[in-house]
C-alpha cells in the first residue's frame, strides 16, 4: 500500500489526518514546561500518528511522549535564548520536496488534502513550522557539541570498556576501483531525438496538445506520472543547464528551447515564479546507445585490460586518461560509499551490476568488461572493475574498523554531554506535571519536581 512509503516522513512532521479523534479529547493541560502547556490532544495526536506509523515507544506511552515534547521544548527555548536563525530558503526547499513526496506517493494533491484534511498552503505552513522547530534543535545540539574533540586514546578507551555483546558485527565489505566509457551516441540518434522534442514544442505551442499530456506519454523521467511537474525548486536544487534556461521563463504557455543536460535532452514549460524558487514542468528524452557502439566499447576496454593484465600499465595508471566516470577518474578510480563516507562497501551498496561481477572475483583481480546503467542518467555504461580488498565478516575491531567505532564514541560522547545539559536545563526550568501523569518513570531526572 503507497501509504506505507510516507511513514518516515510523516513521524518527521508529526501529524495526521486525526481531526475526528482530536475533537472528542477534552482540552487538558498535562504538563507545564516554562510557561509552555503541553496538551493531552497533543500527546493523544503524537500517539496515535506513532501506533499508526508503527514507530516504537520505549516504555509508557504517556510518560515517554509527554517527556519527549518537553526535551523539544527545552532546546527550542534554547534556541531562542540564543536567536538562531533557520534559512527560510532552505526550509521552503525541504517543504516543497516533501510535498512533492507525498503527492508522487499518494497520487494528486487532492488526496493529500484529503489525507491530511488540511488544504496544501495549510499543508505547506505546518510542514515549515516543523522542519523549521527540526533545524533549530539541530541547531542547538550542535552548538552544545561542537568542542567535543576526539583522540586516537579516547576512542580505545571506549572501546576496551564496550562489552562483548555491544560490539557490533561487521558484515562482509569491498573496496573497488572501477574504470568506465561512454559509448558514443549516434549523431542520427540525437538528432531524433531533438526531432521528436520540436515536435511536441510545436504541437503544444500551436494549442493542439497539452504540455502534461505529452509529459505523460512520452517523458522518460518519473515526474512523467504528474505530467512532468517537478515541484518548486531554488537554483542549487536544478542541474545548472536547467536552471538557466527554467529560471529565464517568464511565459507559461510558452514552450523553452531544448536543453541538453547530464540526464538527456529536455523542453520546460514555466508553471509559476515564487521568490527565488520555480515550478516547472518537463518533458526528457534520453538518446539510446546501440548495440554496435556498446560492442565497441566493451571491446577497447577489453583490450586495455588485456594491457594491464601484461603489464604494458596499471590500472591505477589507466584511469585517469580513459575512464570517463567524472567521481572516480581523479582517484584512481576509488569508488566513494556515501553511506558512510569511506571506500568500504557492503554488498548491498553496491550498484546491482557491480556487486554480481564482484561477489566471484579474487582480491586484485580485474572483471571483464560489463555493460550498467549509470547511477546518474540510466544510461548504458561499460566498465570494468578492480576488487582491491575484501574484509570478511566479523566482530569490529581497532584496525579494521577505527572510523566505525570512532563514530560510535563521538555518538556517546555527545549523548552524554546533551544528557548533561538537559539535566541542568530541567533543574533550572519550571514544569508541573498534573497529579494524573505524575506515576512515570522518565529517561531523564527532575521533571517531577512536586515529588522533591
Amino acid at each position: 500500500m503507497k501509504l506505507k512509503v510516507l511513514a518516515f516522513c510523516l513521524a518527521c512532521v508529526g501529524f495526521a489526518s486525526y481531526t475526528s479523534a482530536q475533537n472528542n479529547i477534552a482540552e487538558e493541560v498535562a504538563w507545564v514546561v516554562g510557561d509552555q502547556p503541553i496538551w493531552k490532544s497533543e500527546i493523544e495526536e503524537m500517539y496515535q500518528q506513532m501506533q499508526y506509523e508503527r514507530i516504537p515507544i520505549n516504555g509508557n506511552p504517556y510518560c515517554a511522549i509527554p517527556e519527549r515534547i518537553a526535551v523539544e521544548k527545552l532546546y527550542l527555548h534554547q534556541a531562542e535564548l540564543d536567536t538562531v536563525e533557520v534559512q527560510e530558503s532552505m526550509i521552503s526547499q525541504e517543504v516543497d520536496s516533501r510535498i512533492n513526496y507525498f503527492i508522487t506517493n499518494l497520487g494528486s494533491k487532492e488526496k493529500v488534502e484529503e489525507y491530511f484534511n488540511k488544504s496544501i498552503p495549510e499543508l505547506r505552513e505546518t510542514l515549515k513550522e516543523n522542519s523549521r522547530n527540526t533545524q533549530k534543535i539541530r541547531m542547538v545540539q550542535h552548538s552544545l557539541t561542537k568542542d567535543l574533540k576526539t583522540t586516537p586514546s579516547d576512542v580505545r578507551r571506549y572501546f576496551d570498556k564496550l562489552e562483548a555483546d555491544s560490539i557490533p558485527f561487521v558484515p562482509m565489505q569491498v573496496e573497488v576501483q572501477i574504470m568506465t566509457l561512454n559509448p558514443e551516441i549516434p549523431r542520427e540518434e540525437i538528432d531524433e531525438v531533438k526531432s521528436r522534442l520540436r515536435e511536441y514544442s510545436n504541437r503544444i505551442n500551436s494549442g493542439e496538445a497539452d504540455f502534461s499530456t505529452l509529459a505523460i506519454l512520452y517523458s522518460e523521467d518519473g515526474s512523467s506520472v504528474h505530467g512532468g511537474e517537478i515541484g518548486f525548486r531554488g537554483r542549487s536544487a536544478l542541474v545548472p543547464e536547467y536552471a538557466a534556461v527554467a529560471f529565464n521563463l517568464n511565459d507559461t504557455k510558452k514552450v523553452s528551447k531544448i536543453v541538453e543536460t547530464e540526464y538527456g535532452f529536455h523542453i520546460i514549460q514555466l508553471i509559476e515564479k515564487r521568490g527565488d524558487r520555480i515550478n516547472t514542468r518537463h518533458i526528457l528524452l534520453r538518446p539510446k546507445v546501440s548495440d554496435k557502439d556498446l560492442e565497441v566499447a566493451v571491446g577497447r576496454l577489453d583490450s586495455i585490460r588485456t594491457d594491464i593484465l601484461n603489464n604494458k600499465f596499471t590500472f591505477e595508471e589507466a584511469v585517469p586518461f580513459i575512464s570517463q566516470d567524472k567521481d572516480t577518474r581523479f582517484s584512481r578510480g576509488v569508488m566513494n560509499n556515501e553511506n558512510n563516507n569511506t571506500t568500504r562497501f557492503e554488498m548491498s551498496h553496491l550498484p546491482q551490476e557491480i556487486a554480481k561481477v564482484v561477489n566471484g572475483m579474487q582480491v586484485g583481480e580485474i572483471s571483464k568488461p560489463f555493460i550498467m546503467k549509470s547511477t546518474k542518467n540510466n544510461r548504458d555504461i561499460v566498465a570494468i572493475v578492480k576488487l582491491t580488498n575484501r574484509i570478511d565478516a566479523h566482530k569490529a575491531n581497532l584496525s579494521d574498523d577505527y572510523q566505525m567505532i570512532k563514530g560510535m564514541y563521538e555518538d556517546a560522547a555527545k549523548s552524554k554531554i546533551l544528557k548533561e545539559w538537559l539535566d541542568k536545563k530541567i533543574k533550572d526550568t519550571y514544569v508541573r506535571i498534573e497529579e494524573s501523569w505524575q506515576n512515570c518513570e522518565f529517561e531523564h531526572k527532575g521533571w517531577n519536581k512536586a515529588k522533591k
